[in-house]
């Protein structure tokens, strides 16, 4: 099976580009790619010294900002005129190779590597920065030799272990990869990413459990797709007991970073509790999973008092005067088809809060076209009246119509005819 890596940006411009985490802890197709581990960024003092940022879901490099371009163009003449100055001097050439591995200009940035090795033989960091921008260019065996004599030198190197492990990888060993990714959290053990990119490789080698629980700890740092990846364990009990309502919680956590297969998850389950097309109990499954997940919101927000489980912990947020925590409940109560919460979230898109809320607020309006184009009816009724009302968009009777269809034409008539007043 072919496998590549791909080219992260450099960890001090927080620009790394990541790869979605094809979910090695669900059922999968046969034919579906294993998860594409991406390059490190270029070795600096900083990134030894500080945790790797999650990876996103984006596949390509991220543009430079207009004032980071402005930026780098000053940096870059810098380091040439350094190296022009003193072109014998190895930590010049090689932090121009950084810089330049920065822009994406990898062929001048391996010249600038190879010539600081060259003026120093036994320079670790050197050979790492020629491992990573040659793991960029897509070719394993020369990086996996350049990361070997990064450790060769110093042993302690946490992103040379990491990077190696993510070319056995790419190579197919994966003893090897699983052999390095242990030493770089032997070395750094709260190197999260590495957690990470463990777990999904120990899944691979058919190690479940231990997959699973690196997996979680990997989420439980904020990684989206371990987020994601837990959530799809959960779902279907490997490694761990199955619990539909923690695949859920596990689900809207990695959408709160923007993990879309997340979301499509989220949608698939609640088609699936909403669809009359579905066996009964597939729907009473995921209708009762939505039910315990709203439940179990309330643990998460111990000041909201006493309550009925079944309330909206959202509501209850708000009549204390906890707006900022109250909105995030609703919407996480809305999202798993929660009917108070989402008729709170209809009456605040109309009248706002004060400065917490702007009336018409499009997360609101995203929120009910989501759950509407999976089928809740509460959602599919708001969205018709903002379309019908012209409530913070063009006023389109024909799309409030659109939106309604598919429900009983008595109750169809009667939003139409709240709409036009009647």
């Amino acid at each position: 099976m072919n496998r590549r890596l791909l080219l992260a940006a450099p960890l001090f411009a927080s620009l790394i580009t990541g790869i979605p985490a094809y979910s090695l802890l669900a059922q999968a197709p046969e034919n579906e790619p294993p998860p594409e581990i991406e390059s490190p960024p270029p070795f600096s003092e900083a990134s030894e010294t500080s945790p790797t940022p999650a990876p996103t879901d984006r596949r390509q490099p991220s543009e430079l900002l207009p004032q980071e371009q402005t930026d780098a163009v000053i940096v870059l003449g810098e380091l040439r005129s350094a190296a022009l100055l003193s072109p014998n001097n190895a930590d010049v050439r090689l932090k121009l190779a950084q810089e330049l591995y920065r822009i994406g200009d990898l062929d001048s940035a391996l010249d600038e590597c190879r010539v600081a090795i060259k003026l120093d033989s036994r320079n670790a960091t050197a050979y790492l920065q020629l491992g990573v921008t040659l793991m960029a260019k897509h070719d394993e065996q020369a990086a996996s030799i350049a990361l070997m004599d990064a450790i060769m030198f110093d042993p302690q190197l946490t992103l040379a272990h990491y990077s190696l492990g993510s070319v056995q990888y790419s190579l197919g060993n994966l003893p090897a990869a699983i052999q390095s990714y242990r030493k770089a959290l032997d070395l750094r053990p709260n190197f999260h990413d590495a957690r990470y990119r463990l777990a999904l490789v120990l899944k691979l080698a058919d190690q479940d459990r231990e997959a699973t629980l690196l997996m979680e700890d990997a989420a439980n740092s904020g990684i989206p797709q371990a987020q994601y990846s837990i959530g799809n364990a959960y779902r279907h009990g490997q490694g761990v007991e199955k619990n539909m309502a923690l695949a859920i919680r596990w689900w809207t956590k990695a959408l709160e970073f923007g993990q879309q297969r997340a979301a499509e998850s989220l949608s698939q389950l609640r088609r699936q509790a909403l669809s009359p097309d579905q066996p009964e109990q597939r729907r009473m499954d995921a209708m009762t999973a939505f039910r315990q997940y709203r439940r179990e919101l309330w643990g998460d927000y111990p000041d909201a008092g006493r309550h009925n489980s079944n309330d909206s912990v959202g509501i209850a947020l708000l009549k204390i005067g906890q707006a900022s925590n109250g909105i995030t409940a609703l919407f996480a109560e809305a999202f798993a088809l929660g009917e108070d919460a989402h008729d709170e979230l209809a009456r605040l898109y109309e009248t706002g809060i004060d400065t917490s809320l702007a009336q018409f607020d499009k997360r609101i309006f995203a929120c009910f076209a989501t759950t509407a184009a999976d089928g809740f009816i509460p959602a599919k009724k708001a969205l018709a009246r903002i379309y019908g009302k012209g409530l913070g968009v063009a006023q389109d009777l024909q799309k409030a119509e659109m939106v309604l269809k598919g429900l009983p034409k008595e109750e169809m008539n009667a939003v139409l005819d709240e709409i036009e007043g009647r």
